[in-house]
């Protein structure tokens, strides 16, 4: 049964906490003398003062049942895009399509911008808020909320697994809130480290802070129109190579590594070992094709572009450094293949994650061994650990309805005008949370010439994408909303 009054209750208490994040900019605003404090404070009241009207609904009871938890999350997610975009409208930057657009991919860690001139046209308020969304959204908003608040209750468990990206989300402690809280402390943790190591490599405070929100939420969003290349230092970008690769691993490994001294679990994980060699097979592609065809830099420089662009790519990040599509059509064509891999399971990437496209090839592989040896019994292995019938109608579900998206949200664009290119790869990033595609929304380019309805479709898409598809989607089914 739905408890909405429940659900009204809790998407206040989030509002609340978003208004609260407002104040952030809204200082920064205030300290750097911008006219843009008007538009945070209208924001701010107004985020505010709709979150205590509904946190005011009093609900018959306080359990969190499957149906309730799914509405938070999926109306979660939508709220704070709505609320989050007021900033861009009262600022007079955006239109409000274009704000909502910019703030679900900043809270879902999309990376796609319509903002032509971001130097120019954004205030740093507005430049902190944008990668605020982001840090905010990377490690979810939901298990943010479960980390300081104990209203859930055992439901939350439900709640958590709806939020945390990926086909498997390991409880790393037995109690759910000190599970989100620790995820958080490492996610911090990260977030500080690389932003001290940027300011070692001369970036600004305030450069280093946006970057280091950014690539630990493997989100994407830079102050500089021509992202990290405008810093042109390989310091900075082999940083953040670095933690854009740990940002796409599994963050229960993190915890295992440096609250237990586990390395053994980064070796064990057959998730983490597809990860590292799906990444290294595409730097070598990428790099022979580039050194032998294309390019006459030296090989460390070559190296150092393949790889940035492979790990910003399959971690959804979105970062560039190289306009790949002036590379030959084989290194085009990898960027394109990674835009579907996305990163591990429990990481704060999305795509389809790395643990599905394991298991879908394991399941490939199984139906050939089954053609050969119809007689044999076989099992699907993740490591040691044997995989169930049921994950894998999920996992092989779960593919089949992103194609049918990608398929249908593609031939949206189409029609609304946008080439084949644009369309597929447009849908594939957002769909991906990943930021650039190919063609009108390639490497140098953005999504403001996007169709104003085809901006409505990919945001749709990012949302979709971000929450696992099937938690969104369940809303459309008719069953959901029967008693």
């Amino acid at each position: 049964m739905l408890n909405f009054p429940f659900v009204i209750h809790i998407l206040g208490f989030f509002l609340m906490g978003l208004a609260v994040a407002m104040l952030v900019p809204t200082g920064m605003a205030w300290y750097f003398g911008e006219v843009e404090i008007t538009g945070f404070i209208f924001s701010t009241l107004i985020t505010l003062v709709t979150g205590f009207i509904m946190f005011r609904v009093k609900p018959f009871h306080k359990k969190l049942r499957l149906k309730s938890s799914i509405l938070i999350v999926a109306f979660g997610w939508m709220a704070f895009s709505l609320f989050g975009s007021l900033p861009y409208y009262f600022c007079n930057v955006l239109s409000i399509t274009d704000s909502v657009f910019e703030t679900m991919s900043g809270f879902t860690t999309t990376g796609a911008t319509v903002i032509l001139n971001i130097e120019e046209d954004l205030s740093k308020s507005l430049l902190f808020w944008r990668s605020f969304t982001q840090w905010m959204g990377g490690m979810g908003i939901i298990v943010l909320s479960l980390a300081i608040m104990p209203l859930l209750g055992a439901g939350g468990a439900v709640l958590y697994r709806a939020e945390v990206p990926g086909p498997s989300s390991d409880k790393i402690m037995p109690r759910l809130q000190a599970t989100a809280k620790i995820l958080w402390v490492v996610y911090v943790a990260f977030t500080v480290v690389l932003a001290i190591l940027l300011k070692l490599f001369d970036m600004s405070w305030f450069d280093a802070i946006n970057h280091a929100m950014t690539t630990l939420s493997t989100g994407g969003f830079s102050t500089r129109n021509a992202s990290v290349a405008a810093f042109n230092s390989p310091a900075i970008e082999w940083s953040i190579i670095v933690f854009m690769f740990i940002g796409g691993a599994n963050y229960s490994l993190h915890y295992k590594l440096f609250v237990h001294g586990h390395v053994r679990a980064f070796r064990k994980n057959r998730e983490f070992l597809f990860y590292t060699l799906i990444i290294l097979l595409a730097t070598v592609g990428i790099s022979f094709e580039m050194g032998f065809f294309h390019n006459t830099d030296s090989a460390l420089d070559l190296l150092r572009d393949a790889m940035f662009q492979v790990v910003s790519i399959v971690t959804t990040t979105g970062y560039i450094t190289s306009d790949y599509e002036l590379w030959g059509q084989f290194s085009q064509y990898i960027i394109f293949l990674l835009m579907f891999v996305g990163g591990c399971g429990g990481s704060t990437g999305g795509g389809i994650k790395v643990i599905r496209v394991y298991i879908s090839i394991k399941i490939a592989l199984l139906q050939i061994a089954q053609m050969l040896h119809p007689n044999a019994v076989y099992f699907i292995k993740v490591g040691k650990t044997t995989v169930s019938e049921e994950m894998v109608g999920r996992v092989m579900g779960f593919i089949i309805l992103y194609i049918w998206i990608l398929g249908i949200a593609s031939l949206l664009l189409t029609f609304f005008g946008h080439d084949f290119v644009t369309s597929i790869s447009a849908v594939a990033s957002c769909l991906g949370n990943i930021g650039p595609g190919f063609g009108e929304v390639g490497a140098v380019d953005n999504y403001y010439m996007v169709h104003e309805s085809a901006k409505w479709v990919l945001t749709f898409c990012m949302l979709a994408g971000r929450l696992e598809l099937f938690t969104i989607l369940v809303l459309f089914s008719g069953g959901f909303w029967k008693r």
